[in-house]
């Protein structure tokens, strides 16, 4: 018997053809890749609050990548320092804009190059104790915790290598408290004017933020820690992201935004506006000299 060629309905033909083209022709996906931003409560790092809402120095910068990272779906989450470690340690995927490099936090972080240039922290008091600091300008904080004098140090928080050593030599002294919560530095500054302190930890840049707003700033003094003014480590934050390998590319991306946002006005103007004047020369001096140099 002759074989007739099969013959298929026209009626069919679109569908097949349609199906074909399903098959053959990848349909490309609009969901967007997501990063929470993990911030905390730390002006004029962060400010949340009140008619400087979002003018921190980490808000602008933060607002900087979120503008270049056009593939990503961009969240904030906000808590503390033990919320966001433990949001790291899980592998969610998390940044932070601006954490110390340590030991500790590489265990379960991917950090990208320097992202700010601040100055760093020093031992702040009140300018009528200052003879209990022998009116120094520049003093060993190692033998600030040899004294019986009180010292103020936040929970979790990295206040750069150099500092941080000196205090775990010290750790479980009596001369230390150690302090958590909400709005922790504005808290150990209320305890710094009430006597319950001689002295605590901070960056500047802070302490003229918030004793600005308590109206206590002539009442404030800095002295600048020596074990600190070298090691330049201690003035660099970076972008911090989960340690896996989407933290691992998105790094990578950053990285990339940062070599090319860096020498911008509005990237260094974004920490400058929280310095006094006789700061400022100094400042954009060593931002070209070591910041900017630091690629890799």
């Amino acid at each position: 018997m002759t074989k007739h060629p099969r013959i298929v309905s026209a009626g069919f033909v679109p569908f097949f053809l349609l199906l074909a083209v399903l098959v053959l022709i990848p349909v490309p996906s609009t969901a967007l890749d997501e990063v929470a931003w993990m911030e905390v409560e730390f002006p004029p790092g962060y400010i949340h609050k009140g008619p400087l809402r979002g003018q921190g120095y980490e808000d602008v910068i933060t607002r900087i990548l979120m503008e270049h990272l056009t593939e990503y779906r961009h969240d904030k989450m906000m808590g503390n320092l033990a919320r966001m470690y433990h949001e790291f340690r899980q592998g969610r995927r998390v940044c932070n804009v601006a954490l110390f490099k340590t030991p500790e936090r590489r265990e379960f972080m991917y950090f990208s190059i320097p992202s700010t240039f601040t100055l760093p922290n020093g031992l702040i008091t009140l300018r009528e104790r200052l003879p209990k600091f022998g009116d120094a300008s520049e003093i060993r904080l190692a033998e600030v915790l040899e004294t019986d004098l009180r010292l103020g140090v936040s929970r979790d928080r990295s206040y750069g290598k150099a500092l941080d050593e000196v205090l775990k030599a010290h750790e479980g002294s009596p001369g230390i408290f150690v302090h958590s919560g909400k709005d922790v530095f504005e808290s150990l500054l209320r305890m710094l004017l009430s006597d319950r302190l001689d002295c605590m930890l901070g960056l500047p840049e802070e302490v003229i933020y918030v004793a600005e707003k308590m109206g206590v700033k002539d009442r404030i003094v800095t002295i600048a820690l020596k074990e600190n003014q070298g090691d330049y480590d201690a003035w660099l934050g970076s972008v911090a992201c989960s340690k896996t390998p989407w933290g691992a590319g998105i790094i990578r991306r950053i990285d990339e935004i940062l070599r090319k946002e860096r020498p911008t006005e509005r990237y260094r103007s974004a920490y400058e506006r929280w310095l006094d004047d006789n700061r400022i020369l100094q400042y954009r001096e060593l931002y070209d000299q070591v910041f900017l140099n630091i690629t890799q």
